[in-house]
């Protein structure tokens, strides 16, 4: 039998918002924001694109729909796109790269989410009459398939002098970028100087209840805007969604600190159950991924024996278990869930 509450470490996105952000969304100012008269859209857009230190942003649903809409404004239909074989684009978002943008990907492995600068340069295809015309470099920040590590400024300043010396743009799916310059106790603009546009996500750990944005130049976003137009992104009293969003920037970013804490909390325990294997070196932010071969059972068994216990989990692939760290997880949520997982092993 399930227990009352459960534990659920299955994503940040099961977020709940405070409720300061309850209160700014009653009393959030607003106005039509596809003509550009949303007070509280506007406040957070240009409060998103100071914090990124680029020109203008642009809000939208969600971060599916940000990285769709920026991959159809930095690129022309037929072009060539180089991503990591295990991005979020790539894996999650229903093929919309080709479905919709009608870009062709090409994937690159490689080492927990950085490009290799010669893998890269060997990606970028030469201008052929037989090739797709290459159009932009993709990178995700933190990786999510590779348990949310985070890509260095130097190591995107490197692919960056890749992709630009090929006439390349680079773009960068920042979901959880704050996650990343929390972790390395630097300013977002570090990593953010190095690639040409990005969007960020505020429905994850930033708590709010739906959101990204997308930002970049003032050329780049105009043509956002107008993508998030044509895909039905075009959104009225936007406000409401704004305005947890100026409460997220303002006061929920430095908080990060405690879930990477307790990610390293719970990781730490889990290496010492017999039958799991956890690499502790690549538990760096909110995410923990551990591997359960050595249990010998199969991973829907163990999903549903934790979830027996109160306790939800995700299998991102066979026989590794994803663990998400987030606001409304304590530490006494994370000896709860250690407890959880070793009687679910003994048993």
């Amino acid at each position: 039998m399930q227990a009352e509450e459960s534990i659920d470490l299955r994503s940040d996105t099961v977020t709940l918002p405070t409720e300061e952000m309850l209160e700014a969304i009653r009393h959030a100012k607003l106005g039509d924001d596809v003509y550009g008269e949303d007070p509280t859209v506007n406040e957070l857009e240009n409060l998103a694109a100071e914090r990124m230190g680029k020109d203008s942003a642009v809000l939208v649903a969600s971060g599916t729909m940000a990285n769709l809409v920026s991959l159809m404004s930095n690129t022309r239909r037929g072009e060539l796109v180089i991503l990591e074989s295990e991005s979020h684009m790539y894996w999650y978002e229903v093929g919309g790269v080709s479905a919709v943008a009608g870009l062709l990907p090409w994937p690159v492995k490689s080492s927990f989410g950085a490009f290799d600068p010669e893998d890269l340069e060997a990606a970028i295809r030469p201008r052929n009459i037989h090739f797709p015309e290459p159009g932009l470099v993709c990178v995700e920040n933190t990786h999510n398939r590779h348990g949310g590590t985070v890509v260095t400024p130097e190591q995107l300043r490197i692919v960056s002098e890749v992709a630009r010396s090929h006439g390349l743009r680079v773009y960068m799916d920042g979901a959880r970028i704050f996650n990343a310059a929390v972790a390395l106790r630097v300013d977002v603009k570090e990593f953010t100087k190095h690639v040409d546009n990005l969007m960020f996500c505020l429905s994850k750990g930033l708590s709010c209840p739906v959101g990204s944005l997308v930002v970049g130049s003032r050329e780049f976003v105009e043509k956002a805007r107008k993508n998030r137009k044509l895909l039905g992104g075009g959104m009225r009293q936007a406000g409401i969604i704004a305005a947890p969003g100026i409460v997220a920037l303002e006061k929920m970013v430095e908080r990060l600190e405690e879930d990477h804490g307790n990610a390293k909390l719970l990781a730490e325990g889990i290496a010492k159950v017999d039958g799991l294997k956890v690499d502790l070196g690549h538990v760096q932010t909110n995410m923990v991924l551990f591997d359960i071969s050595g249990l010998g059972v199969a991973d829907e068994r163990f999903l549903s024996s934790l979830k027996a216990k109160g306790v939800l989990a995700a299998a991102i692939a066979k026989h590794r278990i994803r663990f998400v760290v987030h606001r409304g997880i304590e530490r006494e949520h994370v000896e709860k869930a250690l407890n959880a997982i070793r009687s679910v092993v003994e048993d």
